[in-house]
């Protein structure tokens, strides 16, 4: 697919971001052909520059989101040269030094620019650089490799953005070091293989880290239109030495059988106040007695000690709490 100029505009080309497929890593005896990177929890975003000094950040959905991270726009005076196109991810980092897509979603859509500066000093973002398309001239049929060169030369460095290492080779060394970090996963990529804007190739592999956990649940919120009167999300917490200590709400993977179900179970053991022992940041929650224990999947754990990307997989009755 090839790009469009944007003429009249700019001198470099409009080149939507290439798409990871989900899957596995590649075999232990493939891992030679691939390269990995570590899988980012943020925002994808597209960077242009003439050279002359400025940026343009493009999101994955097409919108200018330039103004809204105003911390990034030194990085045009490393730019300055050939008219380019690059590709990254923007991130806001916790106190740990790991992603927190939470935190990002206080920044995300921001224009005002009183605001925008506040936030930039609250939760500054920083801009992880991992591929260019464009660089005086087009590197769409470069392969990989070649353009990993070719972003490492350009020796981007700075407070808000960074160009991390990948690992060429080594997947399951790529993903042990992920783990240790608190990183989401890891992305494989073919060496070989040439950046084909806006595709879902399955050149570009993403896998995630999933943890399962058993939470008990302590109440539930209604669900809208369909939903009405069903739980559209359950509320869950996991023993503290103090009580039951909330950490999210589970709406994404159950059935609408499993609704109706639990809107039986927990109308049964229903209470009027909550039984977590922190507060719960959801309006019009009802209370249940915290005995049903529920098993879900997620991908870690937010600043905020609540569960992140949690997806419900099965009541265990056979964990049943007693009253």
């Amino acid at each position: 697919m090839a790009p469009t100029a944007e003429r009249g505009f700019a001198p470099y080309p409009v080149i939507r971001p290439m798409l990871a497929a989900v899957g596995p890593l590649p075999a232990e005896g493939d891992d030679a052909a691939w390269a990995f990177e570590a899988k980012w929890d943020g925002a994808r975003c597209i960077i242009n520059t003439p050279g002359d000094g400025t940026i343009r950040l493009i999101t994955r959905a097409g919108n200018d989101a330039t103004m809204t991270y105003p911390e990034l726009g030194a990085l045009g005076e490393q730019l300055r040269g050939p008219p380019a196109v690059l590709d990254g991810e923007v991130v806001v980092l916790d106190a740990q030094g790991r992603p927190d897509f939470g935190l990002l979603q206080r920044r995300m859509g921001v224009v005002n620019p009183r605001r925008t500066a506040r936030l930039a000093m609250e939760h500054p973002v920083h801009l992880v650089l991992f591929d260019v398309m464009y660089l005086g001239r087009s590197l769409l049929d470069a392969p990989y490799h070649e353009r990993r060169s070719v972003l490492y030369g350009l020796d981007l460095r700075g407070p808000n953005w960074s160009v991390p290492a990948h690992m060429e080779g080594h997947g399951r060394q790529a993903w042990e070091a992920s783990l240790r970090s608190g990183i989401e996963g890891v992305v494989a990529k073919k060496l070989n293989s040439v950046y084909t804007p806006g595709v879902r190739s399955p050149d570009w592999r993403k896998t995630k880290h999933v943890q399962t956990l058993d939470v008990i649940i302590g109440g539930w919120a209604e669900g809208r239109g369909g939903l009405a009167g069903l739980p559209g999300a359950v509320l869950v917490g996991v023993e503290d030495p103090l009580g039951l200590r909330y950490v999210g709400s589970v709406g994404s993977g159950l059935s609408d059988r499993e609704r109706r179900d639990l809107a039986q179970y927990l109308s049964v053991i229903a209470r009027a106040e909550s039984p977590f022992i922190n507060p719960v940041d959801v309006p019009g929650a009802h209370w249940a007695e915290p005995r049903l224990v529920a098993e879900i999947t997620f991908s870690g754990w937010t600043s905020a000690d609540r569960l992140r990307h949690p997806i419900w997989h099965r009541l265990r009755p056979d964990l049943t709490r007693l009253g």
